[in-house]
């Protein structure tokens, strides 16, 4: 497959999880909704550094910025940070086992939630509820299954 496909595909699973970020759901729901945008940004980082790399994380930072209506940059400083520390150790990523990876990633998206609310609260007043934390859970129990698919779709489509 030629540079502008691989391009086309991965900028499409890029434009599903930005969809995904908005995607109405029950208020009892909204809660549980995984970091889709963390996801995939690891999955192609690790996957194909060369292709995927903090400039894609820092303007995916500003699209979902704006799309969630949160201070600007703030995303973005914290996916380009979150990428730099991936592309950095992608070799070593890539042995890890998947309950290994799966780890790994409950561990940045608790840091990115953590200090996504320690930015949000410097600017205004908000009251950190017990269930902010959840949506870390549900991103540990769908990577295993997000990275399989994530696999099928880069061999099926041949994404190099």
């Amino acid at each position: 497959m030629n540079l502008f496909n691989s391009y086309k595909i991965i900028y499409f699973t890029f434009f599903v999880c930005l969809v995904a970020a908005i995607f109405p759901l029950p208020i009892i729901l909204n809660a549980f909704r995984p970091d889709w945008m963390v996801l995939v940004l690891c999955y192609w980082i690790i996957a194909l550094p060369h292709r995927v790399n903090i400039g894609h994380a820092f303007i995916l930072g500003l699209f979902l910025d704006l799309l969630l209506g949160s201070i600007l940059g703030m995303h973005a400083m914290l996916l380009s940070l979150l990428a730099y520390i991936t592309s950095i150790n992608f070799q070593r990523f890539r042995n890890f086992t998947l309950v290994q990876t799966t780890l790994l990633l409950g561990a940045f998206i608790f840091m990115s939630k953590l200090a996504l609310y320690w930015i949000a609260s410097s600017m205004q007043e908000i009251i950190l509820h017990r269930h902010y934390f959840w949506s870390v859970f549900t991103s540990m129990l769908v990577w295993p299954w997000f990275f399989l698919f994530m696999r099928f779709l880069r061999i099926r489509f041949k994404v190099s």
